[in-house]
């Protein structure tokens, strides 16, 4: 398996890491008790879904790699975001216009071009089907 990653990761959790770099190994419910590890490091990192991804293209599973891919590039997005743009993409409201104008930020401000590619093709899929 691709740099020796065996699933489940929570197996050797001194190689998963949180996105400030606190090792799962780390985490103890003491040390949230105590402040010592902030709710903020409890969120999974890019590299950590990549790592999950190598692991489905490992067992031969490309569209669930592809799903990891999506998550970690949507790390970067802010949490509200993410839910504009979830409701933007809602068939019954969606504008061609508006779409095309997420899929250039996500590509641009988050570097996310796996899901920019996605919303374009929502869109020309909409467009498709008249559901604009």
């Amino acid at each position: 398996m691709a740099d020796d990653i065996h699933y489940p990761l929570a197996d050797n959790p001194d190689d998963v890491e949180t996105p400030a770099g606190t090792k799962l190994s780390d985490i103890t419910l003491e040390k949230i008790v105590d402040g010592e590890v902030d709710g903020s490091e409890l969120v999974i990192a890019p590299e950590t879904l990549e790592k999950q991804a190598r692991i489905a293209e490992d067992a031969g599973r490309p569209q669930l790699a592809r799903n990891f891919r999506r998550a970690a590039e949507l790390t970067a997005v802010p949490d509200d975001r993410i839910l504009e743009i979830y409701n933007a993409l809602r068939p019954s409201g969606a504008e061609k216009e508006k779409l095309l104008a997420i899929a250039d930020e996500l590509e641009e401000e988050y570097d996310a071009e796996i899901n920019a590619a996605h919303v374009r093709e929502a869109a020309e899929v909409y467009e498709e089907r008249d559901l604009f």
